[in-house]
């Protein structure tokens, strides 16, 4: 294996999910899991998948693809910004990763299903009794168990790339109710307890990192640029979707901070985004933000009882209040005004009811394995993906690999699908391929 030049990671961190330190490669470990991500089916499907606007609408709006290409983008120059400061600690021969920090953000949307956050709601509130759903979750388990390998053992990952997309760290039934209250959001699935312990590298976490947000707060330090890289992202280029697409004007800003006491005095960040909407100049705002929000990031040691282990853990990273504060803004103002629009919401119901219906027949056919529907054999999914699912030990284990099917479909293939479903004049074999 090519040396990694780089005493920030050892072997702890460069180890496969399969225990093998792998063969000659000219290129890094973290090389080779961000260019597996790279060449999968799941990763260009992103391309069609809803980011704030659905897919396909208009071709200036961001996908998931090319919003996760941002955060990578983001991500690897936060890199490099923090090896360029003298007071970080890093030099040519220490230094975070951006190989492995790009794989990590290419790869934090891969388990996103279509129709945006409406569509992880819906599987998650169909997923109930099946031990939930969960975009973040969903990812860990395409790395892990599904994509790359024809024998559906995932990627064989470094532990340092599994680690890094593992945004949250509670189980589903951590988070689990006595009452019936059933998660949200915010958990992985149980059975990637063994992802969990692994990443961790067998190590229990310390009574003080009780489940929840304390415990998922605990990243590493690839994982924090990635969510702050992502922040960015969120933060400010959906800002330049949402004007383009005429639901943020000066108007509705105007408006909104009024009702929320928001001040948007001369210089302030909402005065800035107004006179940059005004001169039609919000892509060289958004651009200059990004700079900013870039620099903003801190290095900032620390001690935990992983930072003995890995110098992923040695170190967490902190961002400037003022720009941390403005970023919370400019989310806060991009979901109440945009994306609760009932015009977003429409679209969300439609979604939503679409993935819903796709759930009720395949269910009927494949999770209960009563293997017909009105007393007819209707074969509704590709051979080798019926096969699968109908060999599944029990109704859990089929539920999760239909929802694995609902989850990985684009907005396109979803649309086709449920039209040729319940549409009764549409539908010819052309239509078939997904």
């Amino acid at each position: 294996m090519t040396s990694m030049l780089n005493r920030f990671y050892g072997a702890f961190d460069i180890e496969r999910r399969s225990g093998a330190a792998g063969g000659e490669d000219y290129r890094t470990p973290f090389q080779i899991d961000r260019d597996r991500v790279l060449h999968t089916p799941t990763f260009r499907r992103l391309q069609n998948k809803t980011q704030v606007f659905w897919s396909g609408e208009y071709d200036f709006y961001r996908t998931r693809l090319t919003h996760s290409l941002e955060v990578a983008q983001i991500g690897k120059s936060i890199c490099y910004w923090l090896k360029s400061r003298p007071e970080s600690g890093l030099a040519d021969d220490f230094f975070i990763d951006p190989d492995l920090v790009e794989a990590i953000c290419l790869s934090h949307d891969l388990g996103h299903p279509p129709f945006g956050h409406a569509g992880e709601k819906t599987l998650n509130h169909l997923m109930a009794d099946f031990g939930g759903f969960e975009g973040n979750a969903q990812t860990l388990r395409l790395l892990s168990e599904r994509i790359f390998s024809a024998k559906r053992t995932g990627m064989n990952p470094t532990r340092a790339f599994l680690d890094g997309v593992l945004k949250y760290k509670t189980l589903w039934t951590e988070l689990k109710k006595d009452d019936g209250f059933r998660p949200k959001n915010h958990f992985i699935y149980d059975h990637q307890h063994a992802e969990l312990d692994w990443a961790m590298g067998g190590n229990d976490f310390p009574i003080e990192l009780e489940p929840g947000p304390t415990r998922d707060a605990f990243k590493s330090i690839e994982c924090q640029i990635m969510d702050w890289a992502d922040d960015t992202a969120y933060s400010l280029n959906d800002l330049s979707d949402s004007v383009r697409a005429g639901f943020l004007t000066i108007e509705k800003i105007e408006a909104w901070a009024n009702r929320r006491e928001e001040s948007f005095e001369p210089g302030t960040p909402l005065d800035k985004l107004i006179e940059a909407i005004r001169r039609r100049a919000v892509d060289p705002f958004v651009g200059s933000r990004i700079g900013k929000y870039i620099q903003a990031a801190r290095l900032e040691t620390d001690v935990n009882f992983l930072s003995g282990l890995t110098n992923r853990y040695r170190y967490r990273l902190t961002i400037d209040p003022e720009i941390q504060a403005e970023s919370a803004l400019f989310k806060k103002l991009a979901f109440e005004v945009v994306f609760l629009s009932p015009q977003l919401k429409q679209l969300e119901h439609k979604g939503s009811r679409m993935l819903r219906q796709l759930w009720d027949v395949l269910g009927e056919r494949y999770i209960t394995q009563n293997g017909k529907i009105d007393g007819q054999d209707f074969q509704l999914l590709p051979a080798d993906t019926a096969a699968e699912i109908e060999a599944g030990s029990d109704e859990a284990a089929r539920a999760r690999l239909v929802c694995d099917f609902l989850a990985g479909m684009t907005d396109g293939y979803a649309a086709r699908t449920y039209k040729r479903l319940f549409v009764p004049d549409f539908g010819s074999i052309g239509d078939l391929v997904g």
